[in-house]
């Protein structure tokens, strides 16, 4: 379809290869005004499509990172509790009713927005990631399905406030937990898997257009054969991308059993843990290098 050609040739241009069913879901999360549940191993390029989508729309970014233990206050809104106090003090001699101080005390003013509240209160659409939503527990998922339902949230002294304009919603998930069914029924759907030697290659190319094409081609190619290892962290794009940039600094040209020991040097920006750096003897580096 011409939209997906159009909005794949535009997701490219700020630096995003995406394959034809992940722009197909983003043309229907845009039109369906629903959000975007993007699942798939950690480093495959989750974030970077909600960061992708604000370039493209020339929208604000607006990022809640979850974690273990996240709450309402740290995600959607908390009260300035020193200024509050502040402002109680110095009404101590207005003679007003309580109940008209107490409104003051709990006005806007004294609100700290956080993500999701700072989400729907923005004029313009802006983009809403909700970062490895997985973290989080599911307590806090049933925080989320107000504000994922109807874009509007419940703050008892205040009252409900409703979005000023629709956020263009971005859930990512890593996979550590399975997540609640309500939470899907509300969402779209994609998941993002590991890229084809072709994709991984357009995305070096893209991000790193100083590397020569033969260079480029044999960068993917190790990574991917390194991927096809028994590991416990497989590099995801992001680390295909460091180690290109620390071939370069380390000067290296060519993928060969020659350059066997500069590789060697380099794999702290594409090997991440200890046990899968023992792996990577100098005979394996030599064999993969070779088959490149």
């Amino acid at each position: 379809m011409p939209d997906i050609i159009d909005l794949q040739r535009r997701l490219e241009g700020v630096g995003y290869v995406a394959e034809a069913p992940l722009a197909a879901a983003l043309l229907l999360m845009l039109d369906l005004g629903r959000p975007l549940l993007l699942e798939g191993d950690a480093g495959v390029g989750k974030t970077e499509v909600a960061k992708a989508l604000a370039a493209v729309r020339s929208a604000r970014l607006i990022r809640l990172q979850c974690y273990e233990g996240l709450d309402v206050h740290a995600a959607m809104y908390e009260w300035n509790y020193q200024r509050q106090l502040l402002a109680i003090k110095l009404l101590e001699h207005d003679e007003r009713p309580t109940s008209v101080k107490e409104q003051d005390i709990f006005s806007e003013r004294y609100l700290l927005k956080r993500p999701l509240l700072e989400a729907i209160s923005c004029a313009e659409s802006p983009v809403l990631l909700i970062d490895e939503v997985d973290r989080a527990d599911e307590a806090f998922e049933a925080y989320l399905l107000e504000l994922l339902s109807d874009f509007q949230m419940s703050i008892p002294e205040l009252g409900t406030v409703r979005a000023v304009s629709k956020p263009m919603v971005v859930i990512t998930s890593n996979g550590t937990r399975e997540l609640s069914d309500a939470l899907r029924r509300r969402c779209l759907y994609q998941y993002i898997d590991y890229p084809a030697f072709a994709k991984e290659l357009a995305i070096v190319e893209i991000r790193a257009p100083q590397v020569a094409g033969q260079l480029a081609r044999q960068i993917v190619d190790f990574v991917q054969s390194v991927r096809r290892m028994d590991l416990q962290k497989k590099p995801g794009i992001a680390e295909t991308l460091d180690w290109t940039a620390a071939l370069l600094r380390m000067e290296i040209s060519v993928i060969d059993g020659g350059s066997t020991e500069r590789i060697l040097e380099t794999l702290s920006a594409l090997i991440k843990t200890r046990d899968d750096r023992t792996a990577f003897t100098r005979g394996v580096v030599a064999r993969m290098a070779a088959s490149c």
